[in-house]
């Protein structure tokens, strides 16, 4: 549900939402910021590409949860992508980051958990009422518009969504250069029932690598989506899977809150992507990454936006597959 409102669609108009359920609501407005509805896509992250792998979970994995599979090798799908539902987005455009990468561990015995990261550690708005108005913010905003726009105004009496969508973001090197970081707490329990709040990091075993503004803007607009495949057919691609453990009195239901740097570090294993998904298209238009499919040993914070997530995302599940 990231989105970069700066400059995206901006001509479209906002839907009515006073009558519609709010993640109809939602996913309409990220559709009309996108210029969708765009058949066949998703509303938000609508350009990706999905790889496979392996995680292997660290011996310290089970002391954070008794989590399945952070106690044996699972197959892995992982889909990486760019910001809004343009599915031509420029992967070196300012508004395809923050970029996506979808987590899905499968189980032999066909259960599934899921992780929702991006490559920001804080989401802009920390309610997703607050996430539709800067969406019809950023759609009442077109040229013309007298000023101040309506999205100046929301980022004005917004500061942490102002700080967000005003952070520099260079355009990555590649997907496999790219930290990226779960915005929404959980929380952990282990098997002698010790449970703390924590959110994920996923560090890429290949350092974080940035394109410099002269590489920029030469690089071909699918560069992202390219890179990958060469990538992996040199060698598997791979990222180290952490939690950042809560204090006591760390805001857990607030995914515009960063916590202190110096939070606990609990590694929770390796990512090993070593080959591309045959039919790309047909097997990214299918999938639905879930963030509250959930195995024991792990349950949800209150974080009022990722309890909306899986809603949003079945309306544009819904939607493209028709």
């Amino acid at each position: 549900m990231a989105l970069s409102v700066m400059g995206v669609g901006a001509s479209h108009a906002a839907a009515a939402t006073d009558q519609k359920p709010l993640p109809v609501a939602l996913v309409d407005a990220l559709n009309k910021v996108a210029g969708g509805p765009h058949k066949g896509y998703r509303a938000n992250h609508a350009k990706g590409i999905m790889v496979e792998g392996t995680f292997t979970p660290a011996k310290s994995a089970p002391t954070l949860s008794k989590a399945p599979h952070f106690a044996k090798t699972v197959p892995v799908v992982v889909r990486f992508s760019d910001t809004t539902g343009v599915p031509t987005m420029p992967d070196a455009s300012p508004d395809a980051s923050p970029h996506g990468m979808a987590i899905r561990f499968k189980r032999p015995d066909g259960a599934s958990t899921d992780i929702v990261s991006i490559s920001a550690n804080a989401f802009p708005v920390a309610t997703p009422e607050d996430f539709l108005a800067l969406l019809t913010a950023a759609a009442n905003s077109g040229p013309g518009v007298p000023k101040p726009t309506p999205i100046e105004q929301f980022l004005g009496s917004h500061p942490v969504a102002l700080k967000f969508v005003t952070t520099p973001r260079p355009a990555p090197d590649s997907f496999g250069t790219l930290a990226f970081y779960g915005v929404n707490a959980f929380k952990f329990t282990n098997a002698h029932g010790v449970s703390h709040f924590a959110r994920y990091q996923i560090i890429p075993e290949a350092g974080e690598q940035a394109l410099t503004a002269e590489q920029i803007a030469k690089v071909d607009p699918n560069y992202l989506m390219d890179e990958l495949p060469q990538r992996l057919s040199k060698g598997p691609v791979k990222f180290r899977l952490q939690a950042q453990v809560a204090k006591d009195g760390d805001p857990t239901n607030d995914g515009t809150q960063v916590w202190p740097a110096d939070r606990e570090i609990v590694v929770l294993g390796v990512i090993t992507l070593k080959t591309v998904t045959a039919d790309q298209a047909a097997a990214q238009k299918i999938i639905m990454f879930n963030p509250l499919s959930l195995q024991a040993g792990i349950e949800p914070s209150t974080d009022p936006v990722l309890l909306a997530r899986p809603s949003a995302y079945g309306v544009s599940y819904s939607q493209r597959i028709q």
